[in-house]
């Protein structure tokens, strides 16, 4: 099982760099950072899309552009691969987007890891002119053209939601066919279609979904779309900081293991990583 750690980059704690270099001499797979484009004041969603939750946080409003923030930690990196956990993909036009992964992939010499998913808050997604209930039509779209625009050098691709007439777009990812696709959140029938059909690993957040019970039902879908379940990547975000439960979690299959660091003080993050360092070590003997 790999190891790696999520923070959200935010003008107020530790920044990309310094993190980043922190990351990697430590000895973790991968660092990962999430994104949201604003935080509407006037807000009805719960964080999370969860009735009771907390107030959300200011991260939420407050961090850095992910591609951007990314691409200054694969400058000062060697090994580190870097994730998008997640890109908000039914925010986006894939066209950029396309070239800002696969900038990122050439530039880092292969190392991402691209993470996706559908989105929860209602006011965010309204204020980028989508609708709620077709965000995860729209991001199947998106990511099905992307693909497109990664492996063809005549690309194009017709949908309800996205229109591309035959073009050239470059660069190309160094990792073939692309870079892999995880798709985040909870394992519904809607969600495992997608995993089948277009993505590389399955993202589930560790202290919210059910994850032993859905890995065989997933493996199931995958059997059925002619896919071999055993090349299906299961990264657990925000996973237990507990040795025992790590390594059930491993005798599960689960490939990824992925922290969460507090975005505060520099010093009590570097704290942190030291602890999930020690952590990991112990699950690897």
């Amino acid at each position: 099982m790999q190891f790696g750690v999520f923070i959200f980059p935010t003008d107020k704690t530790i920044q990309p760099i310094e993190l980043a270099k922190e990351v990697e001499a430590r000895g973790f797979e991968s660092l990962w950072f999430p994104e949201h484009s604003h935080i509407p004041i006037s807000r009805d969603t719960p964080w999370g899309g969860v009735e009771g939750a907390d107030p959300l946080p200011e991260q939420y409003w407050r961090t850095h552009d992910q591609f951007v923030a990314l691409a200054a930690a694969a400058a000062v990196t060697d090994t580190l691969r870097l994730g998008t956990g997640i890109t908000l993909v039914a925010q986006r036009d894939p066209l950029w987007l396309a070239k800002e992964v696969s900038s990122l992939d050439v530039i880092s010499n292969g190392r991402v890891l691209f993470g996706v998913g559908y989105g929860w808050n209602k006011e965010e997604i309204a204020n980028h002119g989508v609708a709620y209930t077709d965000r995860r039509a729209i991001l199947r779209e998106n990511v099905l053209a992307m693909i497109e625009l990664w492996t063809k050098d005549e690309a194009e691709f017709h949908g309800e939601h996205v229109n591309i007439t035959p073009s050239w777009a470059w660069p190309k990812p160094i990792q073939k066919p692309h870079p892999p696709i995880h798709l985040g959140g909870a394992a519904g029938p809607r969600t495992m279609r997608d995993i089948a059909e277009f993505c590389d690993g399955w993202m589930p957040i560790g202290t919210r979904h059910d994850i032993a019970g859905k890995i065989e039902e997933l493996h199931t879908v995958l059997a059925e779309a002619g896919r071999d379940p055993g090349t299906l990547e299961l990264t657990i975000w925000q996973a237990p900081r507990d040795l025992d439960q790590l390594m059930q979690l491993q005798d599960l299959g689960v490939t990824r293991a992925v922290f969460g660091l507090p975005p505060v003080e520099p010093e009590i993050v570097i704290e942190k990583l030291d602890k999930y360092a020690g952590l990991a070590a112990a699950v690897r003997g």
